[in-house]
């Protein structure tokens, strides 16, 4: 589960983004002060190009401000600063594509001047980038500044809360002990450590030093319990921390937030922040166009043969579901003859099917039939990567079979997706093999950053398009 501790984490992540605009702003006015002009000077294009490499340097570059938390560089510095600039990079190159179309509106938008300002934007930002990383390695043992822990409730999740502080020895927290006043669970230690079962001790421990915060890890209908705690430790300086088991209850984000001034729990929420899906809804534009612009030779080819192979459209629409739950034609190439469907039956496609051509044949095996499903993406009906969307007959069944099925709507649709690159694709006979799918798109979406998606596309050109599935 994420940390509970929202507020000061956000403040962190904010301050850190906020420097990185000032860093690459800083370059930029550097590199307009070497061609001997002004801020004052910069064209309205200009300006909004240098205001579209901040955006694109905020949106992604916010995974690797873990390299350095709290003052605690937290992996190597050299494998953070390498994530870093390849993160620059990235910026930089969306950058000048997403700039290209102003260069024939705004004649003050040239090549060199778009090149001369992102190198220095991304100079300066890699400059003070490495100066922080090199500020946090010079101080010392991150263990010396570790938060020491008792753990109260001697429960399931506390021993998961221990478990996850013992898998990073060098992490910002450590348990101290476990507090619990029930005498069975104070018979042993849990994990190594130490169980209390005495107020008196608890307090003294908490009073020498020894303890700076208290977590409580109690089931939610121990209210009663952990009102008393909270009592309790009422005139303790200790930082005291509620910490819910909702494990049972949330689907895929566990996260905290604030509502009108109200803690809660995200338990079945749209997941990630909206700067970071503008900046996968931007990528997944930039990259159909660049998909489908050298590719129209070849849609042309395919969709001469798909209409010489059978009588019939050249594309195939069927309905599916997209981002939360609203309806769109997903486009393919036709590979089946037409033929009259059973209203409210969807018979899927299998080995050997008499109904698919001989050209239709070949579109399944190298999913060629998919790539009509990049004017989805630039339509911002699909993305490039997520969970494939299933014929609505399919969803009104598995939906009742398997938990969660429906989530899977909470975000963009994809043409290819992690289930995908690890074989989980055609026909789907049993149940199982759809909870299966579930399950990796479920984890996609758990685990969702911009270097994921690249390593999910990476995977599907490598061992995507052909499987002995694909029929």
């Amino acid at each position: 589960m994420r940390s509970m501790s929202g507020g000061t984490s956000a403040t962190r992540r904010a301050a850190i983004a906020a420097a990185d605009v000032v860093l690459v702003l800083a370059g930029a006015l550097v590199a307009q002060a070497a061609s001997g002009l002004g801020w004052h000077a910069l064209s309205d294009a200009q300006r909004g190009a240098i205001a579209l490499q901040c955006v694109l340097t905020v949106a992604l570059l916010p995974r690797y401000l873990r390299t350095v938390r709290g003052g605690v560089a937290v992996q190597g510095g050299a494998h953070a600063l390498t994530h870093t600039l390849v993160a620059v990079v990235c910026a930089s190159v969306l950058t000048v594509a997403g700039t290209m179309w102003i260069m024939n509106r705004s004649g003050t938008v040239t090549t060199r001047w778009i090149v001369r300002t992102v190198l220095a934007g991304d100079a300066a930002l890699l400059l003070g980038r490495a100066a922080l990383l090199a500020l946090a390695l010079t101080r010392g043992d991150p263990r010396a500044r570790q938060r020491r822990v008792a753990i109260v409730g001697a429960t399931a999740y506390g021993r998961v809360a221990i478990e996850r502080m013992q898998l990073a020895p060098n992490g910002p927290f450590a348990a101290a002990c476990v507090f619990d006043d029930d005498a069975q669970a104070a018979a042993g230690g849990i994990g190594g450590v130490p169980v209390i079962d005495d107020w008196d001790t608890l307090r003294d421990l908490i009073r020498g030093g020894s303890i700076d915060e208290v977590w409580l890890t109690l089931p939610m209908s121990h209210e009663w319990r952990i009102q008393r705690i909270v009592r309790e430790l009422r005139d303790e300086f200790v930082e005291l921390r509620l910490l819910p088991d909702v494990r049972q209850m949330a689907i895929v984000d566990r996260s905290a937030t604030d509502v009108l001034g109200m803690p809660a729990i995200n338990l079945a929420t749209t997941p990630r922040a909206a700067p970071e899906l503008w900046a996968k809804f931007a990528f997944d534009r930039l990259f159909a166009f660049g998909v489908l612009i050298p590719l129209l030779p070849l849609l042309t080819l395919l969709a001469i043969a798909v209409k010489l192979s059978s009588p019939g459209p050249v594309l195939f629409r069927q309905r599916r579901k997209g981002v939360d739950g609203r309806e769109f034609d997903i486009l393919k190439f036709r590979t089946m003859r037409v033929h009259r469907a059973q209203p409210g039956v969807l018979r899927q496609a299998s080995r050997n099917d008499s109904r698919i051509t001989r050209v239709g044949a070949f579109l399944r095996r190298t999913s060629l039939d998919e790539l009509p499903q990049f004017f989805n993406v630039l339509f911002g009906q699909m993305s490039v990567v997520g969970p494939r969307p299933h014929a609505i007959e399919h969803d009104d069944l598995y939906r009742q079979l398997i938990d969660c099925y429906m989530y899977r709507y909470r975000v963009r649709p994809g043409i290819t997706g992690w289930a995908q690159v690890n074989g989980y694709r055609g026909e789907t006979r049993k149940v199982e093999a759809m909870a299966a799918r579930v399950k990796f798109d479920l984890f996609y979406m758990q685990n969702w950053s911009f270097w994921f998606d690249i390593k999910i596309i990476l995977l599907t050109v490598v061992r995507g398009f052909i499987g002995r599935n694909a029929f």
